[in-house]
C-alpha cells in the first residue's frame, strides 16, 4: 500500500519524505489557503516546491467545476511537472474531463467519492485514482471502511486498473483498516503516519533493552 501524505505544509512533506515511505502528496485548495498559499501563480510555484521534494504523484486540485474550465486547468497543471496528478472531482463534467485526460496519458484523482456507483463511474473513464473520502462517510454514521472494501471486491471482480486512494484518514487506526480493506493508497495527515510507529511495549523494551546494556557496562 503506497503512503501519501494530505497537506501543502512543505515542512511536513520533507519529514515524511526522509522518513523512507512516502510515495506522494495530496493537496486541496483548503490545505493551500491553510499554508497561506494564495494567487494562482503562488500556488503553481507551491506546487513546483511540493514536485521538487517527493519522487512522484502530487494531486493538484482544480478550481473549475465545468468541462471546459476543468481541461484548461488541468492541462496548465500537468505542465508545472511530470510528477502533477490533476485532481478532478466526482461531478457530471468531471467524469468527462477524467475520460479526456486519460485518453491524453494525463494521470487524474478522482475526489470527493462517497459510494460505490461513483467509484464504478470514475474506474470506466479511466482515472487513475480514487478517492473515497472514509472520515466524513464516518462522520455521517456510515461506515468508510465498508466502502473500501465493496470497492476493492468491485475493482477486483471488473479487473480495473484505477487504484483506491483513501483520503479524509483521520488515525493510524484507519491507515491499517484501509491496509486490510484493500485499499491501493492511504493519504492522510503526519501525525497519522507518525502514530504508526507507536506502541507502548516498544518503548519498555527499549528502555529495558538500554538499562541492562548500562548495568552490564558499569
Amino acid at each position: 500500500m503506497k503512503f501519501f501524505i494530505d497537506t501543502a505544509n512543505l515542512a511536513q512533506i520533507k519529514e515524511a519524505q526522509d522518513l523512507g515511505v512516502l510515495d506522494g502528496v495530496t493537496t486541496n485548495p483548503s490545505l493551500m489557503a491553510k499554508e497561506g498559499i494564495t494567487g494562482a501563480e503562488n500556488v503553481r510555484n507551491h506546487y513546483k516546491a511540493i514536485c521538487d521534494i517527493v519522487d512522484d504523484n502530487v494531486s493538484a486540485e482544480v478550481i473549475a467545476t465545468d468541462y471546459e474550465g476543468m481541461i484548461k486547468e488541468g492541462e496548465a497543471l500537468a505542465k508545472i511537472d511530470s510528477k502533477i496528478v490533476v485532481k478532478i472531482p466526482m461531478i457530471k463534467d468531471g467524469i468527462k474531463a477524467i475520460k479526456y485526460f486519460s485518453s491524453k496519458g494525463i494521470r487524474t484523482n478522482c475526489t470527493l467519492v462517497f459510494s460505490a456507483g461513483q467509484a464504478i463511474l470514475a474506474a470506466k473513464a479511466g482515472a487513475t485514482y480514487l478517492s473515497p473520502f472514509i472520515g466524513r462517510l464516518d462522520d455521517t454514521n456510515w461506515d468508510g471502511i465498508e466502502l473500501i472494501q465493496q470497492i476493492a471486491a468491485i475493482y477486483s471482480i471488473q479487473g480495473y486498473d484505477t487504484e483506491i486512494l483513501a483520503a479524509s484518514v483521520r488515525n493510524s487506526l484507519h491507515i491499517v483498516k484501509c491496509a486490510e480493506a484493500g485499499a491501493d493508497v492511504v493519504t492522510c495527515p503526519l501525525p497519522a503516519i507518525l502514530g504508526l510507529l507507536k506502541h507502548p511495549l516498544t518503548d519498555i523494551g527499549l528502555a529495558q533493552f538500554l538499562e541492562d546494556h548500562r548495568k552490564a557496562n558499569s
